[in-house]
């Protein structure tokens, strides 16, 4: 598969790259592999089984997921493999049964774009004492993604959806890499109102987010090579 340097439409700005620069040998720390050549990103769109996405999960170098996932489970068809490397979530996650699971083997990415207009800082209640996170940086990585989908989410207050966070950080950290996305309902249903969970009830796509903007910019990923899509 053809490979490019950057997501299509953007070029790291001097702070955006130091970033960046910063954050990669952490997230390196929690590959299978001290060469990171693929990368599985997983949404939390329900999928049928199969084998083959299963094991593109588990045979990859490095699994990110995302805010309330689920994986598979012994007795169960394969669907979106077993390992999670590292957890991209916001303020609002409603913890899976998943979501905890291993945490000391895990690095956990909290967004928290809301804070640029009202969201309250305060780590959720439920958060173990000893687990750390790192916080996203808005400036470096809310407010960019937001430019490459042709909105500014100071001025709109609109933003990406958690899951294309973790794909763009994907995509930046390891430009490289092939990046492997399944699970990501937008990219063929930029019309929903409610997004239907892996695991867990519906819940409606937020007014803060413009899911037909994140379905172009993604759908340019697929086509130019900057990601692999696995439905």
């Amino acid at each position: 598969m053809r490979r490019v340097k950057e997501p299509v439409g953007t070029t790291a700005g001097d702070g955006e790259g130091a970033f960046y620069e910063r954050l990669r040998p952490l997230v390196q720390l929690y590959a299978r592999s001290p060469e990171i050549r693929r990368v599985a990103v997983v949404g939390n769109q329900p999928l049928e089984p199969s084998r083959e996405r299963a094991a593109v999960v588990d045979d990859a170098d490095l699994v990110f997921r995302v805010n309330g996932f689920r994986a598979d489970l012994d007795g169960e068809p394969p669907t979106v493999g077993r390992r999670t490397d590292v957890v991209v979530f916001n303020r609002g996650v409603r913890p899976t049964p998943w979501f905890f699971q291993d945490y000391t083997e895990r690095l956990y990415l909290m967004i928290e774009p809301g804070r640029m207009l009202w969201e309250n800082p305060k780590l959720p209640a439920f958060w173990p004492k000893d687990l750390g996170l790192v916080t996203m940086p808005n400036r470096e990585v809310i407010l960019p993604l937001g430019a490459a989908m042709d909105a500014d989410p100071r001025e709109i207050g609109q933003w990406a959806t958690t899951g294309t966070v973790m794909l763009w950080l994907a995509t930046r950290l390891f430009p490289e890499a092939v990046i492997h996305a399944m699970g990501f309902s937008f990219v063929d249903a930029p019309e929903q109102t409610a997004w239907n969970h892996a695991y867990g009830d519906a819940s409606a796509v937020g007014a803060e987010h413009g899911i037909q903007r994140e379905s172009l910019l993604v759908r340019g990923w697929i086509d130019a090579g900057v990601v692999s899509y696995h439905p």
